[in-house]
């Protein structure tokens, strides 16, 4: 189903503002400028050809921002089939650590600091209470996903983190959490532990945007760390991972509508049993709040740590599997992926894979005779 109005849509008829405004930077410009011409003219098209049957296929170019609602999906598709060959035929836990909005104005001016400090505390969190006797004395692992926003696209920094039901020991051995993988670690143990470690890397990597009163007023807050049960099987993290990884502040099939300078769209209330619910904003405050969400150049938001990095999960995972059963994956709980992914080179029309570039349109729209033009040229090619 095509989304009837996009993003791009509003950005379209905003331009000039958002070129104007003060509160938007360069950076976060760029991103919307490109998010706005994704798969349009603006951005040059292609035509492909068929040498077996002659199937012509035309295509405009894809802007590949991974803050763009239109190009999100393959992306997300080949990453979860990526991480579905590296799953440990043990029990994980979904893990939400949040920042208390006290935080948030040091978010919005110090983003790039603030969220690397939000994970690295949440990394030395899970790995102090993993290596700790008292709840598991073993090297776990974690998978970390940075969400900068709420329904409505106000700042809500929060991390989502999948934690194996485990780790391994210095002799490398596993060992199960408690209650046989059905609990991890106590939820008002690890807040107060992430508290204070979020706090002292904040005074030690941002002392000159911090005061004593604030300090403070952290300190007293109960700050806010959500655990759920573990998931059915390992393979059920694939379906939650599909939904999370590459999700962006919001996607164009919640947009309702534009008219009169005002966007409409849904979101879910969750302080009211998640009801679906319709929000108007003005488009510029619509595009800002989208824009809060545009994260640093080069910044990393998904992270691999401990058992899962990337220098360790190969080993670590052929020393666990040695040890455990393999994965039974009943048919009901098969995460329902995509297992034959578009294929660029594939003909719709004859199924060969013979599809060819023939024309490259830079930054216009094709000439009306651009079928004849690449019949003429895929005649030459074959």
């Amino acid at each position: 189903m095509v989304a009837k109005t996009e993003v791009a849509d509003v950005l379209d008829a905003h331009w000039t503002q958002v070129e104007q405004s003060t509160t938007i930077n360069s950076w976060q410009l760029r991103t919307l400028s490109a998010v706005r011409r994704c798969r349009t003219a603006a951005l040059g098209s292609h035509v492909d050809g068929c040498t077996s049957c002659g199937h012509l296929r035309i295509s405009y170019n894809s802007c590949r921002n991974r803050h763009c609602p239109k190009c999100q999906g393959r992306q997300r598709e080949q990453w979860i089939q990526n991480r579905e060959a590296e799953l440990l035929p043990v029990p994980y836990f979904h893990v939400v650590f949040t920042l208390p909005d006290t935080l948030h104005p040091l978010c919005l001016h110090q983003s790039s600091t603030m969220y690397n400090i939000l994970f690295d505390s949440v990394w030395d969190t899970i790995n102090c209470f993993g290596k700790d006797p008292k709840w598991l004395g073993a090297q776990t692992g974690m998978i970390a996903i940075l969400h900068s926003w709420g329904q409505t696209m106000t700042l809500h920094p929060h991390l989502h983190c999948i934690v194996p039901g485990g780790g391994l020991t210095k002799q490398h051995k596993w060992r199960t959490a408690k209650s046989e993988g059905k609990y991890l670690f106590n939820v008002k143990a690890i807040s107060t532990v992430f508290r204070g470690k979020f706090i002292a890397q904040l005074k030690k990597r941002l002392s000159g945007h911090t005061t004593p009163a604030l300090l403070s007023n952290l300190y007293k807050q109960q700050w806010v760390v959500f655990a759920k049960k573990p998931f059915d099987s390992p393979h059920s993290v694939i379906e939650y991972l599909g939904r999370y990884t590459h999700k962006i502040a919001i996607s164009n099939r919640r947009l309702q509508k534009q008219e009169n300078g005002k966007v409409d769209f849904t979101y879910k209330d969750y302080k009211h049993g998640a009801v679906t619910k319709t929000m108007q904003l003005d488009g510029m405050e619509f595009i800002r709040r989208f824009s809060l969400h545009i994260l640093p150049k080069g910044f990393v938001r998904i992270r691999h740590y401990g058992i899962l990095s990337s220098t360790s999960k190969q080993r670590c995972a052929k020393k666990i599997k040695t040890q455990l059963p393999a994965i039974k994956i009943p048919a009901y709980i098969k995460p329902k992926i995509n297992k034959e992914p578009f294929n660029p080179r594939q003909c719709p029309c004859c199924k060969k894979e013979t599809m060819q570039t023939i024309i490259h349109f830079k930054n216009k729209s094709p000439p009306v005779y651009w079928q004849q033009l690449a019949t003429d040229l895929l005649q030459c090619i074959v």
